[in-house]
């Protein structure tokens, strides 16, 4: 199995933070104690060698560089480097760590890095600055020829975010793994094109641009791209590490990076599922950094692309005022392009949440009103998975829960890594009663996105096909951390109450139907199952049960 070199507590997201930026004038070097820490090529170099470093553990020490005249809290830290993530202690302790081992310090000399208990950290070390200015890398800029930079202008016509994958580089010992280093990205260049949202450059030009001295920065000014990927491939032994970073091109920041491990023996039998992982993670983070990117101008500035990412943002913090926001921006995106098939998806997408948790007016003429922009989008574009789970979604919310299935299968058939379309056809299946099936489409649908923004309603939907496993201590387990989970609106801590009560934790159950009622004090069995209506199965009746034993 692929050993991915993260923690699933490590990976709720806060899109309203920004990354760690680079200095946007011109690229650093930072030299102290024999190291050379240069940010325009993102390395750390020992005596002119490099210095083999996470990409996460650079990002962290360029920070304390870049501010070696203060304190840099941990929340600072987390904010800039985890993005805002919910992350532990020890993970921060582990990186800090790390950092120290590159530069040859430790916890006990504190010669370069120093904590500063209950505080955060300070970069000690004396560091000379040297402006480096920047350069194309030879041989690289001259391959890219004027009609083809002109073509992939910095701003694309129709506004898309735009995006370069080079081929990986090779670490290590060489050996028949090799292949991989442009396999690898081919895949990846091939499934990233069939996403609308993204404008991939093909193969053939970016290509040309192979090895380390390919730098993001390079790229973008070739090509006209707002993001680039990269990797590397790493053998020892007989073990091997996949390395794979998206940076952007404007300043060579790193916007997310992810390591995956596994045999040597096994590589090409993982490399679809690496793909399958990077391609979920980039359709996620890509429009999140859009939306940052988005806020920052006036709302007369904004193009239908940029309309439609802030209104995702809106969109997927599931409350009746954003929610509204969400709306305003998709019109404003519709205005532009009437038949933008994502922008009528989202709109839809705000009138099912209307009536999915009843913000008011009439919840039938907005699931009518949901239906129909579904509809509309699917005609702008038959091949948008967006659109047919749009549909699929309607749908559900009228109990048509077959019809509901099938539309969530034409949606996966489109784009079998679309975690949002696994997920609902497993919540759908489960409310159908097919928890088993349910159970492991939710389980692929966390494994393929885990920094969704519906990742807590995955998990939650785990703790209803528990329900019906009769196994109510995990289904609470998996209730009350879906509730614990950045997004969770009041049915996700309404779950996390019923399966904490069929589990007998009453103090627990009590606490989180307070939650839940101190969002929608209306709440009730009836407005549950309006959202969720289930089929007339035993699974129900285990539910209607705990809900009225809850006073509901």
């Amino acid at each position: 199995m692929l050993d991915v070199d993260v923690k699933m507590s490590d990976l709720f997201v806060n899109i309203h933070e920004e990354e760690p930026r680079l200095p946007a004038s011109g690229s650093f070097t930072y030299r102290f104690e024999g190291f050379e820490l240069d940010t325009a090529r993102f390395e750390l170099r020992a005596a002119g060698t490099r210095v083999p470093v996470e990409p996460q553990v650079l990002s962290l020490l360029i920070l304390l560089v870049q501010n070696l005249d203060r304190l840099v809290s941990k929340d600072e830290l987390v904010e800039k480097i985890w993005d805002g993530r919910i992350v532990s202690e020890s993970a921060v302790a582990a990186r800090i760590k790390a950092a120290r081992k590159a530069l040859g310090d430790d916890g006990s000399q504190q010669r370069l890095i120093r904590t500063i208990h209950g505080k955060g950290f300070r970069f000690v070390g004396l560091a000379a600055i040297e402006r480096q200015e920047e350069q194309a890398v030879p041989g690289l800029m001259a391959s890219v020829t004027e009609p083809e930079r002109a073509a992939a202008g910095s701003e694309r016509r129709d506004g898309r975010p735009t995006l370069a994958v080079l081929p990986f580089q090779l670490l290590g010992e060489p050996g028949p793994h090799d292949i991989i280093a442009d396999a690898l990205p081919a895949d990846l260049i091939m499934d990233l094109s069939r996403l609308h949202s993204l404008f991939v450059i093909a193969r053939g030009s970016s290509f040309r641009f192979r090895g380390a001295d390919a730098d993001p920065v390079s790229v973008g000014r070739a090509f006209g791209v707002r993001y680039c990927v990269t990797g590397t491939i790493e053998r020892a032994g007989p073990d091997v590490t996949v390395s794979v970073t998206l940076a952007d091109t404007s300043d060579g920041s790193l916007v997310w990076a992810e390591r995956y491990r596994g045999e040597m023996r096994g590589l090409q039998q993982l490399r679809p599922e690496i793909a399958s992982h990077v391609i979920t993670n980039l359709a996620v983070l890509i429009p999140q950094n859009e939306a940052r990117l988005a806020r920052g101008r006036p709302a007369s500035a904004l193009d239908a692309w940029s309309s439609f990412h802030l209104g995702l943002d809106h969109m997927y913090r599931f409350n009746k005022a954003d929610n509204a926001q969400a709306a305003g921006l998709f019109d404003q995106a519709l205005a532009l392009d009437p038949y933008f098939s994502l922008a009528l998806g989202g709109r839809s997408f705000t009138h099912f949440q209307n009536a999915f948790l009843l913000y008011g007016g009439d919840p039938e003429a907005e699931a009518e009103k949901a239906r129909m922009l579904a509809q509309r989008a699917v005609e702008a574009d038959r091949l948008d998975p967006f659109a047919h789970f749009n549909v699929g979604r309607c749908c559900w919310l009228d109990g048509n829960l077959q019809d509901s299935l099938d539309w969530f299968d034409r949606a996966t058939s489109l784009s079998p890594n679309y975690a949002q379309g696994v997920y609902n056809r497993g919540l759908v299946g489960t409310i159908a009663g097919s928890a088993e099936r349910a159970d492991r489409d939710l389980a692929l649908a966390l494994d393929l996105s885990p920094l969704d923004p519906l990742a807590y309603a995955m998990v939650s939907a785990r703790a209803l096909t528990h329900v019906q496993f009769g196994d109510f201590e995990k289904a609470a387990s998996f209730g009350v951390r879906a509730a614990k989970m950045p997004g969770a609106h009041k049915h996700i801590e309404l779950i996390a109450a019923l399966t904490s009560h069929l589990a007998g934790n009453a103090p627990e159950a009590g606490a989180w139907l307070g939650k839940a009622r101190s969002k929608d004090p209306q709440l009730s069995a009836a407005m549950f199952f309006n959202s969720f209506p289930y089929a007339p199965t035993a699974a129900r009746e285990v539910v209607e049960r705990a809900l009225y034993e809850l006073g509901l």
